[in-house]
């Protein structure tokens, strides 16, 4: 457990993620993680997920506290490839409540789960997030983070039709 912050504010304590914090976190991702925040967001935020990384790799899901209240996560896995020497740290979520970052909420949770993957014989980290989130990516590159790649990804919303030129566009090339 680290802990930080001085006599005269409340300290912020990083430590691992318990089940009783599993609801906690997820209302926190839910108001990070919106359709406001990323309308492409191509994993959605949910309790699955939330559960299946706390079930399968625990020491790597961490909270950090201010007082009691759970002010921000870091949600990792490890992957080891066939036939690769090299095992993988997945960074898949970090978030941090809004108006925290004075306190470097997201920089201490990142340190940590660094440390944690270091000692489980990680010898890369990957992240993934939004292009257009110029915010995450520069934090990221603050923290070490390069070459970054741009990904292409698409959605078909089933639930509407297309437009009349789109359609007609469609018979035409079709």
């Amino acid at each position: 457990m680290l802990e930080y912050g001085s006599a005269r504010e409340e300290k912020l304590r990083i430590r691992e993620m318990s089940i009783d914090d599993l609801s906690k976190v997820f209302h926190l991702g839910e108001d990070i993680f919106t359709a406001e925040y990323s309308p492409s967001l191509y994993r959605t935020w949910d309790e699955y997920e939330i559960t299946t990384l706390f079930n399968s790799d625990s020491e790597l899901c961490l909270v950090a506290e201010i007082g009691e209240t759970i002010v921000g996560f870091a949600l990792g896995t490890t992957v080891e490839k066939h036939h690769s020497a090299w095992k993988y740290g997945y960074l898949v979520w970090l978030g941090v409540r809004s108006g925290l970052q004075k306190r470097k909420v997201g920089n201490r949770l990142f340190r940590e789960i660094r440390r944690r993957m270091e000692e489980q014989g990680v010898r890369i980290i990957i992240i993934d997030t939004d292009a257009e989130n110029t915010a995450a990516i520069n934090f990221f590159q603050k923290m070490g983070f390069g070459n970054v790649q741009k990904h292409v990804y698409m959605t078909l919303n089933l639930g509407r039709k297309p437009k009349k030129k789109a359609q007609k566009k469609e018979a035409d090339t079709g």
